[in-house]
């Protein structure tokens, strides 16, 4: 997957074409991490967290270096600043982040269109987050057009979980396809577990 070279997806705003594309450095690497900070829900207050959503996990770098050679990560630029992006992660990565082996857990023990989820060829959406700066400008769309991009023609599924009470997320994922399977309650929060089809 890492060398397949695709053209990217363009989405042009008022100010200037924002570029979707793979992380291409550390340094993209580290602005991924610098965009997550600012967005943690340690990090953000209840009102803001109800409208502009909010990021759960924190990735350490060397884990998100991990996952960038398994697979590319989606990221939206405008010039060199990165202002969005979505996180891949094969099944293989489930207990490289502890936050995110329950859901990878659950994923192995449910079923899509009648068939056992693990049983299609599926990658986890790890995380998605736009920069303040550029929320309203359809970055959130492009980031899955891109993956869509990327990963259609070697995987069926793309899944994720969104916390319930981000119902920002919860409605942007609706709008782009994907669908709820399955809600769950862990010791953070109650998630929606979905998933969009590409089979």
């Amino acid at each position: 997957f890492c060398e397949r070279t695709t053209a990217p997806f363009r989405v042009t705003n008022q100010k200037m074409p924002i570029t979707y594309t793979t992380a291409q450095s550390d340094g993209d690497l580290r602005q991924i991490l610098a965009l997550q900070r600012q967005n943690l829900y340690k990090n953000t207050p209840a009102e803001y967290q109800q409208d502009q959503g909010f990021t759960t996990v924190e990735h350490p770098f060397e884990v998100i270096q991990q996952m960038n050679s398994a697979l590319p990560q989606i990221i939206a630029k405008d010039g060199d600043r990165v202002v969005g992006y979505a996180l891949v992660m094969p099944r293989t990565f489930g207990q490289l982040v502890p936050e995110l082996v329950p859901m990878f857990d659950l994923v192995s023990e449910l079923n899509w269109n009648g068939k056992p989820i693990c049983d299609y060829r599926y990658y986890v959406m790890g995380q998605i987050c736009v920069a303040q700066s550029h929320r309203g400008q359809g970055v959130f769309d492009g980031l899955y057009a891109e993956h869509k991009n990327q990963f259609s023609t070697d995987f069926d599924l793309c899944v994720t979980e969104i916390a319930v009470r981000n119902t920002r997320s919860m409605r942007a994922h609706e709008r782009v396809g994907f669908r709820e399977v399955h809600q769950h309650q862990d010791h953070i929060d109650l998630w929606s577990l979905v998933v969009w089809d590409w089979s």
